[in-house]
């Protein structure tokens, strides 16, 4: 007994080492707090808007869009807030990557977020008013959304989380925009011309169909037609008897009857305004598309000034968008942009709303690339495949759209400061920008004329333009800045629509754009001496970015070829026209097109919400000078984990509790965290608990942790005693284990990192025997404490049936520098690389120096990942026999296990072959090695990362080698560099197999493995499992 107890005690000590709390994490990007925020907040009659002085008079202008949008939700959902919402503005997106609100990372597609823990809006100024009133609406119906489903008395009947996407997003869309909306429009008749219109089902079973476009489209036709109440009482009743019930209940018919309805509508809407309108696929000369290039994105195309080449943004190494340069005649790449996950200037290239621009000698290219928290201009050198330059401005934290000038000494772009846009013009020699307007209207995508002495700008400046008192929007236009007057003249070919991407051509005479005047989004062309427009494009979906302002057009400036992006199949092809071509024909006059209105287009101008998006003033409070407040840090309770409880008196166990319950607390902004967590199982010697506290408010992050856990264990028997009666004993052993822990982290990138850490561990034991004895009288009742080891003479703890181990302990401080550029797949990363180099000294009961270098590298050739990895793990001045001072191979969850040794697949009677046990104990030592190869194969996923279109279970197939050595100090390594199967002396150990990688859920990644070790020739090739993702 007293030799299982020691095994037991052995093995769960190493999961203990291997598990105990800690605040850093071995791997993972980082999320960078570049700037320090100084908010400030005020209130409104139904919010609390957050903010930091930059933004101030932006965000005083949407704390009125935001009480206007209450007006309309409020009537829509016949629901009033009985306490107010925080809705937190920073100045833009740039800055709203950093924010803590929200864990993760934010990518440039999140316009805004609302969070369920304190129903908090959180979102970037977009600098068009337009667009920021558009985003606070939709986010604004989300929190009435969460208001119902989390609300008390209501949240234990409705189940948010089970409604679906479609209807969730596509609801926030609907009530925002309405049911005019071009863009959303022709992603339907791209849909209808390809015979592809999503059912009900579809959508709530598959990630194929934009939730956002069709889920609009969906309760467009609803609204419509039975009525907007039906879209709000949907939404209402699917939480509390399922969507499926609650079209039944609300419209009178089943999802699957409504299903063939709007797919009949879109068809009779759209497939007639299709007929004379050219096939996307017949749209010019085409250069880019997925099956020319590879990438289903082929976005923001600019030509070259000879028009021989061009810049472009895709997906097509699926992980991220990467900037291109291909031939213009046959799409072929001629030069990739290093990869953002390796290249040390920046982390990421704006994509959605920006396009690059060439210098007039085609040699160098201009984006716009996000580097420590703000946007720069990059420069990058076509001939060395360098960044040349970088260029950032003082005070402006979002460029986008840079336009070399003629001459090659200035750039001109369009800047976001305080949540505002307006136009700068860079000057190269000097370094200094200059800013051409200041006001609140939107100055995007400058162009230069020829001559250099205009730009041309979208904005909503100008006669009939946006008015700010009363925060009505004017639909996009031209405005034409002369440099030398600055006086600014509107060019409005169309009294509807967007006009946008304006090009000069060559000669300066003519200016080419994009607009969707009757609800389909073409090229146009106006002639600057004769004002006359012309249409260049007549297409059956529509000539577009991702979003419907996203530049998707340029001009050669030498030869006057036009490229442009055109929508088709759900994805983004370039298409090219030569100067001759792209002449265009007469537009006589301007006629609205029911093309932009989603169906029923009978019921247009009607309802709820055509009426409140028609009606700027209901709602609209004035103007009223706030009072700020100084932002209150203090930690407010976010949930309690749901609680379970226990108790028990007297019995064979005497009293004792069981349960758990959880408070997580933080602050408003999510910058502080805090974590108190008690739990219990067993008798009150079992109660544990930790309070975890951390503050990610600056760029150092630092937190730390105290904690008291026991782990209890028991180990039953059975038999008779001398007398013949029956005994059951129960031996229980606990190890307490005892921390206080802290930790620092700087980011230097979002890659890279610099850990301290450091703190007090002990691990305490106590063992318990309860015996009961049943005799004719009953049963008797014996608790015993076991002795401590250390008051025992080693004659004595021969001969007692247990003894407690004195506890030990260490104190440590370490240093770690690790790196994460990785892309993690479903199972485990696909591409990129991984490395921690770490150091740890330790002091205590033993006292060592562990030092850890992990290198690992997935190299990816569509679909498959080549990852290779190696690591040396050692434990250096310390005593072999202490258990903090050993390495393991063969303990699944310890870093550097060896696939085919797992210690529960040993049976050691049969496999020992000496008292030491010496084909078990070679595996490990004060230090190890180990390295590892693995291919890698998707199996299930998605289309872009899976031979088979299966996301439910992603499933990835390896085929692996392992290796892996073990010594002491005073071993040579390298005299144990041989591969010996039949032997029992510390060689490398290898195994080798296929596993497969499943991903349940997408919260649990377990791994079965068939592995063969070599080192084990009588054991052979056998099954193995663990539940971690893949290295």
């Amino acid at each position: 007994m007293r030799n299982i107890l020691k095994i037991t005690a052995f093995i769960v000590l190493q999961v203990l080492v291997g598990v105990s709390p800690v605040l850093a994490q071995q791997f993972g990007r980082n999320k960078v707090q570049y700037d320090r925020f100084e908010f400030r907040s005020f209130q409104t009659p139904h919010f609390e808007f957050y903010f930091y002085p930059e933004a101030k008079d932006a965000v005083a202008d949407a704390s009125r869009m935001g009480e206007r949008w209450y007006r309309r939700h409020s009537r829509t959902f016949l629901r009033d807030f009985h306490e107010r919402k925080p809705i937190i503005f920073y100045a833009n997106d740039a800055d709203f990557q950093q924010t803590n609100v929200i864990g993760g990372h934010i990518g440039q597609g999140t316009g805004g977020v609302t969070e369920s823990l304190k129903e908090r809006v959180v979102m970037p100024l977009t600098g068009i008013y337009e667009e920021t009133d558009h985003v606070l609406g939709h986010e604004l119906v989300h929190s009435f959304q969460y208001d119902i489903g989390l609300s008390r008395g209501d949240s234990s009947r409705f189940a948010l989380q089970l409604l679906p996407l479609w209807l969730v997003e596509g609801m926030a869309e609907y009530l925002s925009v309405g049911r005019e909306d071009a863009h959303t429009a022709m992603w339907m008749r791209d849909a209808a011309l390809r015979d592809d219109l999503p059912t009900i089902e579809d959508m709530t079973r598959s990630n194929k169909y934009f939730p956002y476009r069709y889920g609009q489209a969906y309760l467009a036709y609803i609204g419509g037609k039975y009525g907007d109440a039906a879209v709000t009482n949907l939404f209402k009743l699917g939480g509390r008897v399922g969507v499926d019930s609650a079209f039944v209940y609300t419209i009178g018919i089943t999802a699957d009857s409504l299903s063939v309805e709007w797919a009949q509508a879109i068809q009779e809407a759209y497939l007639p305004l299709m007929e004379s309108r050219t096939h996307p696929d017949s749209a010019g000369t085409a250069i880019l598309s997925e099956e020319l290039s590879g990438g289903a994105l082929n976005l923001s195309p600019s030509v070259s000034p000879d028009g021989q080449y061009i810049a472009y943004l895709s997906e097509r190494d699926i992980f991220n968008i990467n900037l291109f340069i291909a031939d213009a005649a046959t799409g072929e790449t001629i030069r990739k942009l290093q990869s953002t996950n390796t290249n040390p200037h920046f982390d990421n290239i704006r994509f959605i709303s920006s396009a690059g621009s060439w210098s007039p000698d085609g040699k160098q290219f201009a984006f716009v690339t996000f580097v420590q928290g703000d946007n720069e201009i990059s420069i990058w050198d076509l001939d060395s495949g360098a960044i040349e330059r970088r260029i950032s401005v003082g005070g402006v934290s979002a460029l986008s759209n840079p336009a070399w000038s003629p001459d090659g000494r200035s750039i001109a772009f369009s800047g976001i400061d305080g949540g505002i846009s307006d136009l700068y013009i860079y000057d190269i020699e000097s370094q200094q920008a200059r800013q051409i307007t200041s006001d609140r209207f939107a100055d995007l995508q400058p162009a230069w004329s020829p001559d250099g002495r205009t730009i041309a700008v979208v904005t909503d400046r100008g006669p009939g333009g946006t008015n700010f008192e009363t925060l009505e929007y004017a639909d996009t236009r031209i405005s034409l800045i002369d440099l030398e007057s600055g006086t600014h003249s509107t060019l409005r070919p169309f009294v509807n629509g967007k006009h946008i991407n304006p090009q000069f051509s060559p000669n300066g005479q003519s200016l080419y754009f994009v607009s969707d005047q009757d609800g389909f989004s073409d090229i146009y062309r106006y002639d600057l001496r004769e004002e006359a427009t012309y249409r260049v494009t007549n297409l059956k979906t529509g000539v577009s970015g991702i979003t419907a302002l996203s530049p998707t057009m340029s001009v050669a400036s030498q030869n006057g070829r036009v490229v442009y992006s055109v929508f088709y199949d759900g994805g983004y092809s370039v298409f090219g026209l030569e100067e001759d071509e792209a002449m265009g024909n007469l537009v006589e006059s301007s006629v609205p097109s029911q093309a932009s209105i989603l169906p029923p287009q009978s019921a247009a101008n009607e309802g709820l919400v055509e009426n409140y998006l028609d009606d700027p003033l209901t709602g609209l409070p004035e103007p009223r000078t706030t009072v700020e407040k100084i932002y209150d840090s203090r930690l407010r309770l976010d949930y309690v984990a749901p609680p379970s409880i226990g108790v028990s008196v007297g019995g064979y166990y005497g009293g004792g509790a069981s349960g758990g319950v959880g408070f997580y607390f933080s602050d408003m902004l999510g910058n502080r965290n805090l974590a108190v967590v008690a739990q219990a199982n067993g008798t009150f010697r079992d109660i544990g608990g930790m309070v975890q506290y951390m503050n990610r408010g600056r760029r150092f992050n630092y937190g730390g942790l105290v904690a008291h856990i026991p782990y209890l264990y028991g180990i039953p028997r059975q038999g008779f005693n001398q007398f013949g009666q029956f005994v059951v004993q129960d031996l229980r052993q606990r190890i307490y284990l005892d921390q206080v822990r802290g930790i620092g982290s700087y980011p230097f990138s979002t890659t890279r990192r610099l850990e301290v850490f450091g703190g007090f561990t002990r691990y305490g034991f106590d063992i318990q025997a309860y015996t009961y004895t049943y005799t004719p009288f009953g049963i008797q009742r014996e608790r015993r404490n076991a002795d401590k080891c250390s008051n025992l003479t080693p004659e004595e703890r021969q001969t007692v049936w247990a003894c407690e181990p004195d506890g030990f302990y260490y104190f440590d401080a370490g240093l770690a520098y690790v790196g994460d550029f990785s892309n993690f797949g479903f199972t485990s990363p696909s591409q990129g690389g991984r490395y921690r180099l770490e150091v740890v000294p330790r002091f205590g009961t033993d006292n060592f120096v562990s030092v850890l270098v992990d290198y690992r590298r997935y190299f990816f050739y569509e679909p498959v990942t080549f990852a290779v990895r190696g690591m040396l793990a050692g434990n250096f001045g310390g005593d072999q026999d202490q258990i903090f001072s050993r390495e393991y191979l063969y303990y699944p969850y310890h870093r550097g296990f060896v696939r085919g040794y797992n210690y529960g697949s040993f049976d050691f009677a049969e496999e020992c072959q000496d008292i030491t046990c010496s084909v078990f104990a070679r595996l490990y030592g004060t230090r190890t090695a180990m390295a590892s190869a693995e291919i890698r194969l998707p199996l299930f996923g998605t289309e872009a990362l899976g031979l088979f279109n299966f996301p439910y279970l992603p499933l990835e197939l390896v085929g692996f080698v392992d290796a892996g050595m073990a010594w002491n100090q005073g071993d040579d390594p390298l005299k144990m560099l041989k591969f010996e199967q039949d032997t029992v002396e510390r060689v490398p150990v290898v195994s080798v197999g296929p596993s497969a990688r499943f991903n349940l859920l997408g919260y649990i990644i377990f791994e079965i493995y068939y592995a063969y070790p070599f080192q084990r020739p009588d054991k052979g090739a056998h099954f193995g499992f663990q539940l971690l993702p893949g290295w």
